[in-house]
């Protein structure tokens, strides 16, 4: 299943996933045998209410989690069975994180927040210049690349985030709520950036989100239902492109 045509191998190939906790000595299951593709380019939505485990999927996407069983191939590699320090360098290559509170460093700048990835690189200081320049001017802040995050709007600071998720080229950038904490212009100007990722960029984005237009801005939602899929539809294209 995949949300564009593609003939290359899937970006996110899931297998028979299973993931529970433990909680007051009661497992609680929340993903019960997720098996489906993520095509190279797609832009997934995933939708359902709360407790039915897509932030968890998202999680085990981003290699931020471990499913108890089943395998997560994503780009070739099965994140499932790298060590943690494997996939640690995995995570920091290959995934971009957008977060609905934008998770930046309050005492740095909006430049110093976007450069962060980089200082884990050997770039050079003019190389890491030139990158974190080119990524706000992307998100259209080259202006404010010297405020702090007190100084910005919540839809600046989340075009920040975006900066830094994308700051390293990675496969796949995964955003959970990304427009959750937003005024509405301010969320309808991330979702366009989001879309410009994916449809000029070519990017993979696999989107959280409780909010339906969110949602439509993607090439397909999956609906989760108590750990299963209950529901796949494609999304007509939007025209609100900027």
């Amino acid at each position: 299943m995949s949300g564009v045509p593609s003939d290359t191998a899937p970006a996110v190939s899931i297998r028979h996933v299973s993931k529970s906790y433990w909680r007051g000595g009661q497992r609680i299951a929340v993903l019960n045998d997720i098996t489906f593709d993520i095509a190279a380019g797609e832009f997934l939505a995933l939708m359902g209410p709360s407790g039915s485990g897509k932030t968890t999927l998202l999680n085990l996407i981003a290699g931020i989690d471990r499913p108890d069983s089943g395998s997560l191939i994503i780009a070739g590699v099965d994140v499932a069975q790298l060590s943690e320090s494997g996939l640690a360098k995995w995570r920091a290559a290959n995934v971009g994180f957008i977060f609905q509170f934008y998770n930046l460093m309050p005492v740095l700048t909006a430049f110093e927040n976007v450069e962060l990835p980089l200082l884990l690189t050997s770039l050079s200081r003019r190389e890491r210049r030139e990158h974190v320049e080119t990524a706000l001017s992307m998100v259209s802040l080259t202006d404010r690349q010297d405020h702090y995050p007190s100084e910005l709007s919540g839809g600046q600071q989340q075009r920040v985030a975006i900066a830094r998720a994308i700051i390293t080229d990675p496969t796949l950038l995964v955003a959970d709520e990304p427009t959750g904490d937003l005024d509405r212009q301010s969320a309808e100007d991330v979702l366009s950036l989001m879309q410009q990722l994916n449809r000029q960029l070519g990017k993979t984005i696999v989107m959280v989100t409780h909010d339906r237009r969110a949602a439509d801005r993607a090439d397909a939602i999956m609906h989760l239902e108590k750990g299963e899929f209950s529901e796949r539809e494609m999304v007509q294209l939007s025209e609100n492109v900027t």
